[in-house]
């Protein structure tokens, strides 16, 4: 009995774990499907009204309801940390990869803009090494490699086929990668509202600076484009705030492999609702990509225990 006694506060333990991997993997899922959505809103506003336009209002629409969630909780919109180094580092790279992934999912297929997003942790991985001094083995940069051949795969430099404009998914896979790992470097004084909050106002930075480049006047916005642009604020709002329920609920090595589920969002909205094609090529980079990001997520577990 005193063994059976013994045994039970364990097994209590492991389902209250289980549980919480799979109540984070649901947040996870959810995050990521929210993120395909917000895409696919932002991609079909743009086809009536211009790119800066879409980006200054979106980001304005996002930063105004993050900073009345702040307000909600008490919690002041503005702290001296704001303007620190870590802070200015992540906003350039939110901007930059803010412009480079919205123009991608607006001038190319959603589909291979979003597999090719899906190749971040591997760049966060490799940038972590270079620039934190964190331990990467042979085995996760030959993952890293592996993964950045698949995004060759798909964008096949040097064939027929080839676009300057795939390029786009790349800069803005880049410029995440940055911001993620600014973002480690941000003050903990800063909460997640606040930090949701400069996102959004550094996507409105974003389509002000776009807007010198495409010189064009501001459109009046219609009724459906503005229910659009509602419907992609909401799901911005709710995807942001998901994946941080995710990535504090369970395990993360349980609940991070969840995040590629993005990638199935983003084929079936871009095939379903704008008609994309599939190509081999776009599979097998596909593949190569999410092999490689579960390998490294499963070494890092494996490093850690």
């Amino acid at each position: 009995m005193r063994l059976l006694s013994g045994l039970c506060p364990l097994s209590q333990s492991s389902v209250s774990l289980r549980r919480a991997n799979l109540t984070g993997s649901l947040w996870m899922v959810g995050a990521m499907a929210a993120f395909a959505a917000e895409d696919a809103l932002l991609k079909g506003a743009a086809a009536t009204l211009p790119l800066a336009q879409v980006l200054v209002l979106f980001g304005a629409g996002g930063a105004l309801v993050f900073a009345g969630l702040a307000r909600l909780r008490g919690i002041a919109l503005w702290h001296p940390d704001v303007l620190g180094p870590p802070m200015r580092v992540r906003a350039f790279f939110e901007v930059f990869g803010r412009l480079f992934y919205v123009l991608a999912i607006v001038l190319t297929p959603l589909s291979s803009a979003t597999v090719i997003l899906q190749a971040t942790p591997l760049v966060v991985v490799a940038g972590a090494a270079l620039f934190f001094g964190e331990t990467v083995g042979w085995r996760r940069w030959s993952a890293i490699f592996l993964g950045l051949a698949g995004v060759l795969v798909i964008i096949r430099p040097g064939a027929e086929s080839f676009t300057p404009l795939s390029l786009l998914a790349v800069l803005g896979m880049i410029g995440f990668a940055g911001r993620d790992l600014a973002s480690r470097a941000a003050p903990a004084t800063l909460s997640t509202d606040i930090l949701g909050v400069y996102g959004f106002l550094a996507i409105v930075v974003a389509g002000l600076l776009y807007a010198l480049w495409e010189m064009r006047a501001p459109v009046p916005v219609d009724v459906t484009t503005g229910l659009l642009l509602g419907a992609a604020v909401l799901c911005g709002v709710l995807a942001y705030t998901a994946l941080m329920k995710a990535m504090r609920t369970g395990e993360v090595s349980a609940v991070t492999p969840f995040r590629y589920t993005r990638l199935l969002f983003g084929i079936v909205l871009g095939v379903a609702v704008f008609g994309e094609s599939l190509s081999p090529d776009m599979l097998t980079g596909s593949a190569l990509i999410v092999l490689a990001g579960l390998f490294i997520m499963w070494r890092g577990g494996q490093r850690a225990a």
